[in-house]
């Protein structure tokens, strides 16, 4: 067991999109509560950066592309790269690496990294034998797990207390105040109740047609009389102005004009999110915003659905 309440230098890692951080945010706090005085260091990706300021619990961030998080290839033949890279962490002296992956991810990739940067305890899961690179391995989860639970194993398999699974966010005074002055341009004030959607989603697969997301918000707002909001990230603009467009009484998009935090006060007021399974799905279960949620036949609703907010999924079966 590891001894909580000592100094430490402790390094997580999560390379992955803003819905992943946003569930990771359980662990980390749950390390904090272990260790109230360590360096808590996450390394992530470039989206999961953009969470960072919603992070509570972490007190610096290396943002990394990393080699084996590269799912396009692009990365190149660049040795050197890669031993500078672990020349940097190695003069950080981490004390732990905890690395977090999903069901479908290795962890023996980063945790040979913070091997040959001298991370002397490295903790992972995996099915997979990867001899000495994890010094602690959790014992393997039902693939179907969800990744909130995936995360706080981890912890509990080295003795740590990490069994409250609500996703804990801040909101920065900067965020909310930029949230605000967006929603009223929009003509939404303080108060007002308005119906959001967001159509986009890092794979195409969980995209529902934004012609029916269309049809739905306009449904949704001649029956409540909310306004309406289409939010997205910068690439997502196109598919966010076209949703707006097709919505006979109008909307606003504010697709690509937040920050992600922003985008988290956006979704903190929001009465109803219509949503594919993507990050504001999980933003907004993190302030207990209803939603409706399309999910595609290429993730299973156990591992990634929201939990704590009130929320209804759509799905037809598919094997």
């Amino acid at each position: 067991m590891l001894e909580p309440g000592a100094r430490r230098r402790i390094l997580a890692v999560r390379l992955d999109n803003v819905g992943d951080l946003v569930m990771l945010s359980p662990a980390l706090t749950a390390l904090r509560c272990a260790w109230p005085t360590a360096e808590i260091t996450l390394l992530t990706s470039p989206a999961g950066a953009s969470v960072v300021p919603l992070l509570p619990a972490v007190d610096d961030v290396i943002v990394h592309r990393a080699l084996w998080q590269d799912v396009a290839g692009g990365s190149g033949f660049d040795p050197a790269a890669e031993t500078r890279f672990i020349e940097r962490r190695r003069a950080s002296r981490f004390d732990e690496a905890f690395v977090f992956t999903s069901f479908s991810q290795s962890p023996y990739g980063p945790a040979y990294a913070a091997f040959l940067a001298g991370v002397p305890r490295r903790v992972g899961e995996s099915l997979e034998f990867g001899g000495a690179l994890l010094t602690q391995q959790a014992p393997p989860l039902d693939p179907a797990a969800h990744q909130v639970d995936r995360n706080l194993h981890r912890l509990r398999s080295v003795g740590l207390a990490a069994d409250d699974t609500r996703l804990r966010l801040a909101l920065p005074n900067a965020a909310v105040a930029g949230a605000d002055a967006l929603l009223a341009g929009a003509g939404i004030g303080p108060g007002v109740p308005f119906l959001a959607v967001a159509p986009g989603a890092s794979c195409p697969a969980r995209r529902y047609p934004a012609d029916r997301f269309a049809s739905a918000a306009a449904d949704v707002a001649s029956r409540t009389g909310f306004p309406v909001v289409v939010l997205g990230a910068a690439r997502e603009r196109g598919l966010a102005d076209a949703v707006a467009a097709a919505i006979p009484d109008g909307a606003t998009s504010l697709a690509g004009r937040t920050t992600v935090a922003e985008l988290a006060a956006v979704l903190a007021r929001t009465s109803l999110l219509l949503g594919n399974d993507s990050g504001p799905m999980h933003l907004a279960d993190a302030f207990g915003t209803p939603m409706v949620i399309t999910f595609s036949g290429t993730d299973l609703e156990s591992q990634w659905r929201p939990r704590h907010a009130p929320a209804r999924l759509l799905r037809r079966a598919t094997a």
